[in-house]
């Protein structure tokens, strides 16, 4: 935060004129006459209005960009969407992602003019690009959301935000839009295949997800601080989830396997993750070392290929995404392509999607187990879920129990 962000312009008094005046943006805004009460009100006015705009002075609304709005929504992302430590939350790249097309297309346009036309060409824009119906309707949503925010600053007229509402959701079936692959659990077979070849670190977050149903995101974060174990089960509430801006309270239980599992990655200082990409970077070249077949007379030394100055370095906490990295490169040396299927991008890409599951699915496969051996409502509270309806997404049905069942009494 910058030392001038909690700075208020002072009321001050142009000598020459006796008139009040406070300066805005390198802009002389006049209230009236120095020291009545009129001009003080004027002040309290100015100062309020351009405090609520974002420290910013009233835009012409009608000559105002689709860029600028983009850029002033943006401003307000970067200090709003921010996680309980203060680090920028994933909407703001989620919006980057929306609003991509939307500046290539329109960026010079006038906001006042981009309708609902307009929204639906860059809505062709992701159908033309491949993306799935599902995640197009999400983008468009983000693009509305900026220009309801603008609305909601005086930035537009809320007509513009009101006539890019009339543009519906695209409907499955009723559109180009390709449509998605629904997320089903992964198998606890392939999932054992590739434990064997991830760090201590990795294997460990995938075996609580299965055990908790934690969500990817909540298992990375895990910190000693955030583990009531002064009873049992164990309860793990995550310093950031994704329903907290909501108010809503998440609390995982942890049983006696999970606290096996994390044991051993628990640290005196209480503050640091439990499971470090810098620690798992150790273990692989201590296992690389273990494994070495050159006398340690020849060849590289321990420790002297290395560069001295690498562009990125292992950090103290995993990213949900170098989560899943991890776990991909995982599926590729527990399922290897061969190297006829390996020189064609095509089947490359068929055979990675067939062999490779992602750190989501887990989720889904303790929610299945979960709805089996324990029932749905059980499910919905370890899930963390407020609606029931949304376990039953998560939880595939146990159509082997019902074929029984109507076996017998169908």
């Amino acid at each position: 935060m910058s030392k001038y962000d909690n700075h208020i312009p002072k009321y001050c008094r142009h000598k020459a004129s006796g008139q009040a005046f406070v300066t805005l943006e390198s802009r002389d805004i006049y209230l009236g006459r120095y020291g009545t009460a009129v001009s003080r009100a004027e002040y309290d006015r100015v100062i309020a209005e351009w405090m609520a705009a974002g420290r910013r002075l009233p835009i012409d609304r009608e000559t105002i960009t689709v860029a600028e709005v983009v850029a002033a929504f943006r401003r307000h992302a970067l200090s709003y969407y921010r996680d309980a430590d203060g680090k920028v939350g994933k909407h703001v790249a989620n919006i980057d992602e929306a609003v991509r097309p939307l500046l290539k297309l329109y960026s010079n346009t006038a906001a006042v003019e981009f309708g609902p036309l307009r929204l639906k060409a860059v809505r062709q824009s992701f159908i033309d690009a491949g993306r799935v119906r599902s995640n197009i309707n999400r983008l468009v949503g983000r693009i509305r959301h900026v220009f309801k925010w603008a609305t909601e600053n005086e930035m537009i007229p809320a007509a513009v935000h009101y006539g890019l509402t009339a543009v519906s959701g695209l409907q499955a079936g009723r559109s180009s839009a390709a449509e998605s692959d629904p997320v089903k659990p992964v198998p606890v077979e392939l999932v054992e295949a590739v434990i064997p070849l991830v760090s201590p670190q990795i294997t460990a977050m995938i075996r609580l997800q299965l055990l908790t149903g934690m969500r990817p995101g909540e298992v990375t974060i895990m910190r000693g601080m955030d583990i009531d174990t002064s009873a049992r089960p164990w309860a793990y509430r995550p310093a950031r989830h994704k329903n907290q801006h909501r108010g809503h309270e998440r609390v995982i239980y942890l049983g006696p396997r999970a606290e096996q599992i994390i044991r051993p990655f628990l640290k005196t200082d209480v503050t640091a993750y439990l499971f470090s990409p810098a620690e798992s970077e150790a273990w692989r070249r201590s296992a690389l070392h273990e494994s070495r077949k050159t006398p340690l007379s020849s060849g590289n030394r321990p420790g002297s290929n290395r560069r001295r100055k690498p562009k990125r370095t292992p950090g103290n906490v995993y990213g949900t995404n170098a989560y899943l990295i991890a776990v991909y490169r995982g599926c590729d040396a527990a399922f290897p392509a061969t190297p006829k299927i390996a020189a064609n991008a095509d089947d490359l890409k068929a055979w990675r999607r067939k062999h490779r599951w992602h750190v989501n699915q887990l989720r889904h496969t303790a929610a299945t187990l979960l709805r089996k051996e324990h029932g749905l409502e059980v499910a919905q509270v370890i899930l963390g879920h407020r609606r029931i309806e949304t376990s039953q997404l998560y939880a595939q049905k146990n159509i082997e129990a019902a074929k029984r069942v109507m076996a017998a009494v169908g």
